[in-house]
């Protein structure tokens, strides 16, 4: 979902209802091509050439997924699984650590960490001795870059004073909270009781330890959500002075996320009411002092990603937007997804059958994509509009295969099918602030895949 700086006002609402905003069902774009398009062209030969391709002393990005919850929130589409017990997660930082072994004898030498990152599921489900453990695996592979961001997602129910000190002992210097909504009706409705208090809690003893970097998460979307509601929650989150925040619309897809079952569909707002939810919420960060950062994203002024979206370098990535400048982020975990210059490689969905891979000594790549002359075209031109909401035609016909008229012509077809709503001159396209709710539509446009078999999330 996305919303310029100014109010959707009642013309332009006619006109998204008219141009199907209300009823498309597209990508996130968090890739290109989207994950539902990888298929078994690629393996684990090609993942480790693709590794072994990395130019020595190169900076590159690492995300650990760690699919374990102590409890399983109804809202939730990731690939995770519930345990009350340490040993599965024991056993699981014993493939981690022989994973990350692995990648050892394929990288080349020099390799530094520009990001890490540690996701899930919940990675503060490990014990102290556990985050240490990992850290110190990571570590012996690749260290950090002197300038790099370490990142950790954190559950204000599933942290205490140890695991923050190993966390900081190990140099996480940016904590990453879920917030989703404090109302407390909506959160026994989705699944995720998590009080204001307990977040607080959590986000003092974060900066007690002089990790001063927070990026908060928030959901619209979500059953009884109300404007006065989400208002609520917003303020409340504004008084932990979060850095970044990401204000998520709710994907309900219960089709392939079978604990959204579990969450009543008729008190889900309506398409409409979402976009309202949206700009509600927009305007309080945006009267707080943030900075609209694509097109879902706010940070203060002078965080890294305001700098890169000012600048025209921020990207977008699996985990949203981001001012990492590395062309390789590799996944490590049951189901991460890597990507290089090359392509996608996708490690094994399922625990077991990665875990299986990786005590056979051989990485678990399930799935990829192998970019073609045309992919690269089309996902520099998506991933222009959902940063930037513009493409230059210099920067697209300097670094790609295409004429300008070619180009212009494509911006034509595109503006044509909606309404005439976008900037079209020789230089650029441009979405005004009236037409961004469309972005992800727009950017659908370009998209060259068959979408007659995906099931996307709703536009908003």
């Amino acid at each position: 979902m996305t919303v310029g700086p100014s109010s959707t006002n009642m013309t332009s609402l006619a006109q998204l209802t008219s141009l199907g905003l209300f009823d498309a069902k597209v990508p996130r774009y968090t890739s290109y091509p989207t994950a539902p398009h990888f298929s078994n062209a690629v393996d684990a030969t090609v993942f480790s050439n693709w590794i072994k391709a990395i130019p020595e002393g190169n900076r590159i990005s690492l995300y650990v997924h760690v699919p374990f919850c102590r409890r399983l929130c109804w809202f939730c589409a990731c690939r995770t699984q519930g345990t009350q017990s340490d040993s599965p997660v024991q056993a699981y930082l014993e493939t981690l650590k022989q994973e990350l072994a692995l990648l050892k004898t394929v990288l080349p030498k020099g390799v530094t960490l520009s990001r890490l990152h540690w996701g899930g599921g919940t990675p503060t489900l490990l014990t102290a001795p556990m985050m240490t453990e990992l850290a110190n695996a990571i570590f012996d592979v690749a260290p950090l870059a002197e300038d790099a961001e370490f990142s950790v997602e954190i559950d204000p129910n599933e942290i205490d004073a140890a695991r923050l000190d190993a966390l900081a002992a190990a140099g996480m210097n940016r904590a990453s909270i879920g917030v989703q909504d404090f109302d407390p009706e909506i959160q026994e409705t989705i699944g995720r009781v998590q009080s204001y208090d307990v977040t607080k809690k959590a986000v003092d003893m974060i900066r007690a330890r002089g990790i001063n970097s927070l990026n908060a998460d928030i959901l619209f979307g979500l059953p009884n959500q109300s404007n006065a509601r989400i208002t609520e929650s917003v303020q409340k989150l504004l008084s932990l002075s979060p850095d970044r925040v990401a204000l998520y619309g709710y994907a309900h897809v219960p089709w392939m996320a079978k604990r959204q079952q579990m969450i009543p569909s008729d008190q889900l707002p309506t398409p409409q009411e979402r976009l309202e939810l949206f700009e509600t919420a927009a305007k309080l960060f945006r009267w707080d002092g943030y900075a609209d950062i694509g097109i879902d994203h706010f940070a203060l002024h002078g965080d890294g990603l305001e700098t890169a979206q000012t600048a025209g370098k921020l990207r977008r990535n699996f985990q949203g937007y981001t001012d990492d400048q590395a062309d390789v982020l590799i996944g490590v975990g049951a189901s991460s997804i890597s990507r290089f210059p090359q392509g996608y490689a996708q490690n094994a969905p399922s625990t077991s059958a990665h875990t299986g891979a990786i005590r056979d000594d051989r990485f678990s790549i399930a799935k990829g994509h192998v970019f073609t002359a045309d992919d690269l075209l089309r996902g520099r031109i998506i991933e222009a509009l959902m940063c930037d909401f513009q493409v230059s035609t210099d920067e697209i016909t300097g670094n790609f295969s295409i004429s300008r008229p070619e180009l212009r012509k494509c911006f034509d077809e595109v503006n044509a099918a909606f309404d005439g709503l976008l900037v079209v001159d020789s230089d650029y396209l441009f979405i005004p602030e009236q037409a961004r709710p469309l972005t992800r539509m727009i950017a659908r446009h370009f998209d060259a895949y068959d979408m007659s078999t995906a099931k996307h999330s709703s536009a908003i």
